[in-house]
């Protein structure tokens, strides 16, 4: 079992920076991809940002390109979000969450990894508020 410890939220004002970090513990973690979901009051969880295991291979959802920036410690095995020009948007929920399989021959990273579906283990949340 691998849990996973997010923080690093809080209350910004716009335009402002967060780094949110994720902790993996438990068993060796040996899998794929971390990745970073969010959800805000009323709708569904949306991807934020993930990252292989190995490769490195970096993927981002459209909101964040530009201003977010997903990166690893492979000896602390924890995960970030660096989080720039925030805006009132981005309020919500972050979740981190741990795959443990790579994604199947045919699928693109970029789908598979976006998916909510793909990721075995989840953080608790961490609430990220940003004032305007």
């Amino acid at each position: 079992q691998v849990q996973l410890v997010e923080s690093g939220g809080g209350l910004v004002q716009a335009g402002g920076s967060l780094r949110l970090s994720c902790a993996a513990s438990g068993r060796t973690f040996s899998g794929s991809a971390m990745g970073w979901f969010r959800q805000a009051p009323g709708k569904e969880r949306e991807f934020v940002a993930a990252i292989t295991w190995s490769g490195g291979n970096l993927y981002y959802a459209d909101s964040g390109k530009g201003r977010f920036t997903i990166f690893k410690d492979n000896v602390k095995i924890t995960v970030y979000l660096q989080m720039n020009s925030l805006t009132p948007e981005d309020t919500a929920v972050y979740y981190c969450a741990a795959a443990d399989q790579r994604a199947p021959y045919g699928y693109p990273g970029s789908y598979y990894y976006a998916q909510s579906t793909s990721y075995d283990y989840w953080g608790q949340g961490t609430q990220v508020t940003v004032s305007s």
